[in-house]
């Protein structure tokens, strides 16, 4: 009996893992935040890359990704686009369906709040 002759119940099945999905979901996360504007970006160096945290429940995942963003910029643009391209690829290379995506933004960095001067941020 060749692989093609096997029933469809006798196959099995492929499992993803949650691991699997919050490294993806970190990934997209990364994408997104690279088309960020440079005037946005943070001179010092890079920033912690993007962590990811996945629940799964049959085809579908919940997804929280925790970023650090440069200041001043647009936040809410910027999460709005992790959103976007999480669940889009989460989609994409995995199949499953991604309802939620909460973007928690842990630290901003800016050039003013992250200098060794002390002083006002304007």
């Amino acid at each position: 009996m060749t692989s093609a002759e096997v029933a469809v119940p006798a196959r099995g099945s492929t499992t993803i893992v949650e691991r699997v999905v919050a490294k993806v979901a970190a990934q997209a996360a990364r994408e997104a935040l690279r088309t960020v504007p440079a005037a946005f970006k943070v001179p010092r160096g890079p920033l912690r890359p993007p962590r990811a945290t996945a629940s799964l429940r049959d085809r579908t995942a919940r997804v929280r990704v925790v970023v650090e963003l440069g200041y001043p910029s647009d936040i809410g643009a910027q999460c709005a686009a992790v959103r976007r391209q999480v669940a889009s690829r989460v989609k994409e290379l995995v199949g499953m369906d991604v309802p939620e995506v909460a973007v928690g933004v842990e630290r901003l960095h800016s050039e003013q709040l992250d200098s060794e001067r002390p002083g006002r941020v304007r």
